[in-house]
């Protein structure tokens, strides 16, 4: 059987994987390249398999570098089934749907530029109409389950805890007689945070693909998130200004609001609005609530009460609704998309409000090389907004402790938990630093890894 790393080789996102046994070709994962922007056009390139020759898909979980290019593959011509949990095709059908909008929105502003200046026309990587009508393709599987896809093919899909409905996925594939288990780890979540249960440990595997988004890093102390989210709610409020939260609609919108009601309920919130500036992650939002399987224990009991407090939460819907926010006169709180500020409402804050000293910009998950959240955390003092430069003066914090991904020590914890170590570890989906760092780590432990490129192909 060959494997080959179609994408998110050596990079922390794109995360695509052919897997060739016999007469049967399968992907896990077909998600779309985040940034930088100049490499964003790697998707409108060919995929490197013909879409019409792949039997199904194994989908991991819902976020774009995953998922997105979904709608590309079906437009050109696969029909297979696409396996995954009912919390992810919930998601995946308004994640795509929205990026669908996005995408004509943004190629007819790039097609006025491109008209000017008498270059060929670009197209949206795909459709609203696409992006539907892929999604009869999607069939559900219940965490545990072993399901056999064919003769040669089973496969089982374990809680990954990163978000809603996400999965390590335990493939079995026989040849002449003989079974072989692969371990696609999918993008695997924090312990003892709220909402999704831990991940899974998975006991045993022959080979085994594995993220490293955090492979050179640790979380603070998660019990301390509370505390901190308060502590830079206060501090802004007490300057009587804005509290700026850039966040993806999926999950950790869902993880604030979860917190920020505990603080609520324990009256230790001042009385001032939350915003939640994002029509996604409202209906992102509504999906969690309709998915309770998927909660932990403590979501369960906690989720007796209401998800937020209507008295103090506020929905954003329309772009003029996001607009006034620039006007309001009080302190609050502004949740808006996207989380790594390479678009979205919260781009338009941004150049409203940098440049106030008073306003606090919050950064709760990691941000990636080469955009504007990672410019802005690190050194930036200017941001550039199309034509408009904004200084950055506003305070900047950083709640490390709020992140979807494991950190090396919990990935070091799920390499211990083989019971016997697989032949081969490939370490995907991270920096080269973390990636490295980690290979390292793992080869102290007696492991035997590998970094793949881009397009490599290897015979299992």
């Amino acid at each position: 059987m060959k494997l080959t790393f179609c994408w998110a080789a050596k990079i922390v996102t794109w995360s695509c994987y052919l897997l060739e046994v016999e007469n049967t070709k399968f992907l896990v994962d077909c998600g779309m390249y985040q940034w930088p922007k100049d490499l964003m056009r790697l998707n409108y390139e060919p995929f490197a398999f013909d879409p019409k020759t792949i039997d199904f898909m194994l989908l991991t979980h819902a976020h774009i570098d995953h998922s997105w290019l979904i709608p590309k593959l079906f437009a050109q011509w696969f029909t297979g089934k696409i396996y995954t949990t009912s919390a992810t095709r919930d998601l995946v059908k308004i994640l795509l749907e929205d990026s669908a909008d996005i995408q004509k929105r943004n190629v007819e502003d790039e097609n006025r530029r491109r008209t000017r200046q008498h270059l060929p026309l670009r197209k949206p990587l795909f459709t609203l109409e696409q992006a539907q009508k892929c999604m009869p393709l999607f069939k559900t599987l219940e965490y545990t389950n072993l399901v056999k896809i064919n003769d040669n093919i089973s496969v089982r899909y374990q809680d990954a805890g990163h978000i809603l409905g996400s999965a390590s996925i335990e493939v079995f594939v026989t040849e002449w007689n003989k079974q072989t288990k692969i371990v696609f780890s999918g993008d695997i979540g924090q312990r003892d945070v709220p909402i999704t249960p831990n991940p899974t440990l998975i006991a045993d595997a022959d080979y085994v693909l594995i993220e490293s988004t955090y492979g050179d890093r640790l979380h603070e102390d998660v019990s301390n998130k509370e505390a901190l989210l308060l502590k830079h709610v206060k501090e802004t409020f007490a300057r009587w200004w804005k509290l700026l939260i850039p966040s993806f609609a999926v999950e950790r919108t869902q993880e604030l609001l979860y917190f920020f009601n505990i603080l609520i309920n324990k009256k230790l919130f001042p009385q001032e609005k939350i915003f939640l500036d994002s029509p996604l992650a409202i209906k992102a939002t509504e999906i969690f609530k309709e998915h309770k399987e998927c909660y932990d224990t403590e979501a369960l009991r906690d989720f007796a009460n209401p998800f937020f407090d209507d008295r103090y939460l506020a929905y954003s819907w329309s772009v003029q609704d996001s607009m006034k926010l620039n006007s309001y006169k009080d302190p609050c709180v502004i949740i808006a998309g996207n989380g790594m500020c390479t678009a979205g409402r919260i781009t338009h804050h941004l150049r409203h409000w940098l440049a106030d000293k008073r306003n606090t910009l919050l950064f709760v998950w990691y941000q990636a090389e080469w955009t504007l959240g990672r410019y802005i955390l690190e050194w930036a003092k200017i941001a550039n907004f199309m034509w408009l430069e904004v200084p950055v003066n506003l305070e900047i914090a950083k709640i490390d402790s709020f992140s979807w991904h494991a950190d090396a020590n919990q990935l070091l914890r799920r390499a211990k938990g083989f019971t016997t170590p697989p032949k081969k570890i490939f370490i995907m989906h991270g920096e080269w630093t973390a990636q490295t760092t980690f290979k390292t780590s793992l080869e102290k432990l007696g492991f035997t890894c590998s970094i793949p490129s881009l397009h490599d192909s290897v015979e299992l």
